[in-house]
């Protein structure tokens, strides 16, 4: 056991968020709510930040470790920066009369709550809290998904929640295998669900009832990643719903998804388990590239095409993680972290775009380079970033993975490639349709601050340039854990 001093440190993730959404459930006014929620999510960032210099908690209900913590300062962080951005766009939508101001004290509770969820899965060492931490962050998002009321956001709400329910449902019941598998060798009770002794445990657990239970997680959790075949409900959601909605959804949720699921890996590959998840991973994360970069030329919706593009960069960080080793698993670090920031900023953008021309349709948003020159840059920004050029961050990490692949397994490498160069031929078409030719009216006036997402794009392009010493070394020693 540690000290409750010890512990507190990483608890405080989730106690201000907790909290705050009790305080936001009662409290009425927009401003006071509104900066209520930013000053909530700006001291839980400052308390995920706080993990660095304090010691870490690991007992057989928290753990904070080189895999989850720069993870759950990540995820602090971009909350804050969503809880301004949506301080702004909550206002339209209150305006333009969307949203009611009792809708309002409920989505602003219900965002603390999204990420009081997620935090209290990254911290988990029990592997049944860290489930019920996804399982409330998914009722969550269902909520907010459907927030608006309409007929369609109403039905992409109740998809996503079915689809959802069965994936976490599968993972349940993975997890439950999991606890069979260890209670002959590590008892009953709270030892038989940490995942620190499941890992010092792996080579003498149950191998045949571990591989199922991957099975188990893989699709489980794979729903929630947004993999293909199990993606279906990710493009609804993110078109239906509030955009900072599908700014955590793409930079946070998607990996805390996969976050459990590489606690599963880990531990099945620690063990003499005859399933080796590396291929399958490999498999499913170049399938939903693949998928993906040609989905995009289809796609009408702004909120719906980056939607896809998430599922893309998932599938790429799945690939690298499924590949394993140093450099790959390395890739897939950096990438998810790219990813975050610069998807999470993409929205940002694409939100205020949208309310500014009132349309979510390509058709409907042109010229922005002559009308909004401000969010025509920060698009324009955002989407050579996820495309991978240089100098940003993503080039790095994808970079990275290529070099890698050619090295292990060229013909994986051609395909790895033919699905990047796709999928950027599509964003440079789309960014050209946007950004150029006579600007369609404006229907609304918005109240955008560039601040979040030119935080965000600025953190990515000085990652592409240049990345400290400790968060390298973090970063090599959470590849060596992955294996």
């Amino acid at each position: 056991m540690v000290e409750l001093s010890t512990v507190s440190s990483a608890v405080y993730t989730v106690a201000i968020p907790a909290v705050a959404a009790l305080l936001l459930a009662v409290m009425r006014g927009y401003r006071t709510s509104a900066w209520l929620n930013v000053l909530a999510s700006f001291l839980t960032f400052v308390a995920g930040v706080a993990l660095f210099w304090t010691p870490r908690p690991l007992n057989d209900i928290f753990i904070v470790d080189d895999f989850n913590i720069y993870l759950l300062v990540l995820n602090t962080f971009v909350g804050f920066t969503t809880s301004l951005f949506s301080a702004s766009y909550i206002r339209h939508e209150l305006e333009d009369k969307r949203l009611t101001p009792r809708m309002l004290r409920f989505y602003h509770s219900m965002f603390q709550v999204m990420m009081g969820a997620m935090n209290l899965s990254l911290i988990a060492n029990n592997m049944g809290l860290m489930w019920v931490g996804l399982e409330v962050a998914t009722l969550v998002t269902v909520l907010m998904v459907g927030i608006y009321r309409t007929e369609a956001a109403i039905e992409a709400a109740w998809k996503y929640f079915i689809l959802a329910s069965v994936g976490i449902s599968l993972a349940f019941f993975g997890t439950i295998l999991i606890y069979l598998a260890a209670q002959k060798v590590l008892g009953e009770g709270l030892p038989s669900m940490a995942w620190s002794r499941l890992v010092a445990a792996a080579p003498s657990l149950d191998a045949p009832l571990l591989s199922l239970a991957f099975i188990f997680c893989l699709v489980g959790y794979g729903t929630k990643v947004g993999l293909a075949p199990l993606h279906a409900w990710l493009p609804d959601a993110h078109a239906e719903g509030p955009t900072p909605v599908s700014a955590v959804l793409s930079g946070l949720l998607l990996n805390v998804a996969l976050y459990a699921l590489l606690r599963v890996k880990i531990v099945l590959s620690a063990s003499t388990a005859p399933l080796h998840p590396g291929p399958i991973l490999m498999v499913m994360g170049l399938s939903s590239l693949l998928f993906a970069a040609f989905m995009l030329y289809r796609r009408r919706d702004i909120k719906r095409f980056f939607a896809y593009s998430s599922i893309e960069h998932m599938g790429i960080i799945t690939f690298a993680f499924g590949m394993g080793g140093p450099l790959a698993n390395l890739a897939g670090l950096l990438h998810m972290t790219m990813h975050s920031l610069t998807k999470s900023g993409i929205f940002f953008a694409v939100g205020h775009i949208a309310q500014t021309k009132g349309t979510q349709k390509f058709a409907g948003i042109r010229g922005l380079s002559v009308s909004n020159p401000m969010l025509a840059w920060g698009l324009a920004l955002g989407v050579l970033a996820i495309s991978g050029l240089p100098p940003f961050g993503v080039f790095m990490s994808e970079f990275l993975l290529v070099t890698t692949t050619f090295a292990r397994e060229p013909a994986l490498a051609v395909l790895l490639v033919l699905g990047l160069v796709v999928a950027f031929g599509a964003m440079l078409m789309r960014l050209q349709d946007v950004l150029f030719g006579e600007p369609t009216p404006e229907n609304h006036k918005t109240y955008a601050s560039p601040l979040p997402f030119l935080a965000h794009f600025a953190l990515v392009l000085t990652a592409g340039i240049f990345l400290p010493e400790p968060l390298l070394r973090w970063f090599g020693q959470v590849s060596a854990l992955l294996k």
